[in-house]
């Protein structure tokens, strides 16, 4: 192959309609610079938080990305070609690369890492052992500071974080309870990965609902926002911890919407903290030995939603957004 297929941004989406926004461009595979590593892509990433570089956003902790830009997000794949010390031909590795057949990458800004290929799935350097994992152990370990015992809530539970934080709540001697968007979500997270109880929050009253949560809510992980958020409010126990390192239900809206029960947070004296994923990079190999030994020991899993195609990635990408897809959206190329 002497070209390269990639998607290219040409405008800010209007909610999910990312079609009209990209397009499947073909270039000359690039020719790295001295500091820089081609990678030829096996895997491709997606993830919702790489929406809100699509829009024009700058208060985020990303720029947005320029239009006319190359798509950006992670990848795996093999080194074809080093012009950098610490990386060579044949290296299977990680990091922030292009939705491409290649990514021509600098080391130090993308976070290139090589990574280990004695595991049974090499995918799990995105699930497991990659972002997801490391996001959710953070979050609850790290910011909510969980503790056995804790009533622990999670929203997009079923997702590719949300998944994986339902296992680590509940290796670590937590109540978990999660929040999905059908029945059927419901019932795999119930009777596949073990937790208490799901919340179905297309057909419920979750306000009501989450009554059931016995001494109120200890913990809630929220991957969301919006307007589950008001119902979790009144919900929380007092001096209940809130660790927010997602707003599914932001990214496409028209502008950030504030929560109404706002308040909750003096009346329980709430704590409420943001986490990003440039927060616990340089963690990320103690993150790893952590989760790889609840991998290894049968501990933690996490399900693969795999496309495959390049030409693909935009249909595949819309699962995020619209509940099509239980765990970790990834495309082979």
């Amino acid at each position: 192959m002497t070209e390269n297929r990639f998607w290219q941004l040409n405008s800010h989406p209007n909610g999910n309609d990312f079609e009209s926004a990209l397009s499947l461009e073909t270039s000359e595979i690039p020719k790295p610079k001295d500091g820089e590593v081609l990678i030829k892509n096996d895997y491709l990433s997606l993830d919702a938080g790489t929406r809100m570089w699509m829009t024009p956003r700058t208060d985020g902790y990303q720029p947005p990305l320029p239009l006319g830009s190359m798509m950006v997000g992670l990848c795996i794949g093999k080194v074809v070609e080093s012009r950098h010390p610490d990386f060579k031909t044949g290296d299977m590795v990680r990091a922030f690369g292009q939705w491409a057949d290649y990514s021509c990458v600098e080391p130090e800004i993308t976070g290139l890492v090589q990574i280990d290929t004695n595991v049974d799935d090499i995918r799990q350097h995105f699930g497991v052992l990659g972002m997801n994992g490391w996001t959710a152990y953070w979050g609850l370990h790290e910011t909510a500071k969980v503790k056995a015992g804790d009533a622990v809530l999670i929203s997009a539970a079923a997702g590719s974080t949300g998944i994986l934080a339902c296992q680590i709540a509940r290796n670590a001697g937590c109540r978990v309870y999660g929040l999905a968007g059908s029945d059927e979500k419901c019932r795999f997270l119930e009777t596949e990965i073990g937790i208490e109880k799901a919340f179905n929050y297309k057909t419920e009253n979750l306000e009501e609902a989450f009554k059931e949560i016995e001494g109120g809510i200890n913990v809630y992980f929220d991957n969301v926002g919006g307007p589950i958020l008001d119902s979790v409010f009144p919900n929380m126990a007092l001096y209940g911890r809130i660790a927010l390192c997602g707003l599914i239900a932001e990214y496409t809206a028209d502008g950030p919407k504030g929560p109404q029960q706002f308040d909750q947070i003096l009346m329980k004296r709430l704590t409420v903290t943001g986490f990003f994923s440039p927060d616990f990079m340089d963690q990320g190999p103690r993150l790893s030995r952590e989760l790889r030994s609840s991998l290894d020991a049968g501990d933690i899993f996490i399900p693969f939603d795999e496309t495959q195609g390049l030409e693909n990635m935009l249909s595949a990408y819309k699962k995020l957004f619209t509940g099509g897809n239980i765990g970790k959206v990834v495309l082979k190329l």
